[in-house]
This record gives structure tokens, sequence and C-alpha cells, in this order.
């Protein structure tokens, strides 16, 4: 038998009452609700370690004994835990929808969740490098001679014309491309299979030219391979090939570890906003579903209006003098 702490059991079991419940609604998920593999195993985590908490509290040993207080002690001890609020929120969210099918199926009699106030979840602002900094690493595949870095050059230099995501960049084919001087744009699909057009200027256009007729052809392995990017077995280039490559160009620019794909794609619609881009063509371009997820690059906008402002103003001047 394990040995536990005497303040926390390690993952006490279920009740079986409680886990044909849970097993229910998770069927219900996957049957009625079409959800994801990764949306169903979220909330089976999450479920669970609600079970955890109430067996280990001694609080009941079926889901029709919860009330409010102990979904309210729930949620405590997840931020003593040091859970993040998103992650708090994620999990309310979990129990909220358990206890909504609880109740539809006549399990439970009264719906614990009912009124309880969900955790506010602050919007955190994206993280941009400036474009002196992009320049930088822009220029670290310049530095290396070989048929990847010309690669990498090209993912890099369409990553931040377009500000399209890592998914969309690594799902690319050589047929998306349009790279005509006159007009030069890319064809990318994005979430809910919404196709997007995005143009792509000059020094893009040249990267890509340059990969697709000096590296491409030594990568390719199979004359039928219609991905875009290729590793080194000619195979497309995954989303974590991509990550790993960026770190390490972003580790020989000096811009730290924080670096991200969507580094890239933070800092093109961050500058792209500064330039006088109007937000609706932002979101566009991003594929935003909806203009509200792309506002959040207003509040960027208006830091560095903030600070032109300060600049600029005579009786701003005069107090910090």
């Amino acid at each position: 038998m394990a040995v536990t702490s005497p303040n926390r059991l390690s993952r006490p079991e279920i009740r079986t009452a409680m886990r044909q419940a849970l097993d229910n609604f998770l069927s219900f998920l996957a049957t009625e609700k079409g959800a994801s593999a990764n949306t169903i195993a979220a909330y089976k985590n999450d479920l669970q370690q609600l079970a955890d908490f109430i067996g280990t509290k001694g609080m009941g040993d079926n889901w029709a004994t919860m009330d409010r207080s102990m979904i309210q002690d729930f949620i405590l001890d997840l931020k003593e835990r040091g859970y993040s609020e998103t992650s708090v929120a994620r999990k309310v969210a979990a129990v909220r929808s358990f206890f909504a099918f609880q109740t539809a199926e006549g399990i439970v009699t009264t719906n614990p969740t009912e009124g309880l106030a969900s955790p506010r979840v602050g919007k955190t602002l994206p993280k941009a490098i400036t474009p002196n900094e992009v320049d930088e690493l822009l220029e670290q595949p310049s530095r290396r001679g070989t048929p990847e870095a010309k690669r990498d050059r090209a993912m890099l230099e369409i990553l931040y014309a377009t500000g399209m995501r890592v998914t969309e960049l690594v799902s690319l084919d050589v047929e998306n491309l349009n790279l005509d001087r006159r007009s030069p744009y890319v064809r990318c699909l994005g979430k809910g299979a919404k196709e997007r057009t995005i143009p792509i200027h000059d020094q893009a256009t040249g990267a890509l030219i340059d990969y697709l007729e000096e590296s491409r052809p030594s990568l390719v392995r199979n004359g039928t391979q219609s991905a875009l990017f290729l590793n080194r077995r000619g195979e497309r280039l995954t989303r974590q090939g991509f990550w790993l490559i960026l770190k390490g160009y972003a580790r020989s620019a000096n811009l730290g570890e924080g670096i991200t794909p969507h580094t890239l794609r933070h800092s093109f619609a961050t500058h792209m906003l500064r330039g006088g881009m109007p937000l609706r063509n932002v979101q566009e371009m991003l594929g935003h579903a909806n203009i509200s997820t792309t506002q959040v690059y207003t509040h960027l906008d208006n830091e560095h209006m903030r600070e032109v402002y300060e600049r600029a103003h005579p009786r701003a001047a005069e107090d910090r003098n």
C-alpha cells in the first residue's frame, strides 16, 4: 500500500457511483457535444481533482452531497496550491458543466454551482519584441551556410510577415504560395478550417524563393512531398521542431529564453497597429473570428501612444524636469 501524507492522500479512488457519473458525463461530451480528446482529458483531470479533494476532506461520498460551500473550498484550495487564475477558471468551468449535466439527468436535485461567482481572469497583454530585435533574430540564419539555415530564414520571415500561427506555418504546402513579385501572397488554413490569404513583402518573398531554389531540393526525399518546410529526413517539419529552431536563434540573438513562436505573431500585430493598419485588417490577417480577440493589441498601441505623448507634450515634458 502506498504511503501517503496525513494531510493529502495520493489520488484516492472515486466511489463506484461517483466514477460512473463521471464516465457518463465524459461519454456525453464525446458523443453528443463532439468534444476533442484534449478537452475530455482536461475535464476528467479537473473533476478527478474535485473528487480527490472532497474525499481527502471527508466532505461526502457522492456527488449529491456537494453544496456550494464545498465548491468554494475547492476553489480556495486550488488558489492556495498556486494554480493560476486561468487554470482555476478552467477547472470551475468544468465543474459547472458537470453539475449542469448531473442536474439535467436528475442525478442531483440541486446544482451546487448555481449562483457561484466565476473567478475573474485578467487579460494578459501579449509580449512583443521591438522591430530592431526582430531584425536581429531574422538575421541569425543568414550567418550560417546550410540548407536548413535558408529554410529557417524563410520560416522566420514569413511568420513575421504574416502573423500566422505556428501550426498554420508548418501546415503550408508549396502550392499555398504565390510568389509573383507584383503581388505575392500566401494562403493558409486557420482555426475552424477557415482559409485566408495574406500578402507578403519583398524580403519574405526573396527568402522563400531562395529556400525553394537553393535548399528545399536538397531536403526532399520524396518527389511527391507537398509540404513547404521540410526537416532533414525530408518530412514535414513539426511544431516542436520549429519551436526548438526558434529558441536556438533567439539565444544567438541574445533575446533570452522567453521567445516563442507566438512572440512573432504578437510582434507582427503590435507593429502593424503602430504603423497605422486598421484594427479590422489586423483581425483578418491574424484569422481572429472576433475582433474582441484582436483588441487586446490596442492596449499595447495605447501604451506606445502614451510614451509618445509624454515625450511630445510640453507640459508632460515639464513634469519630468
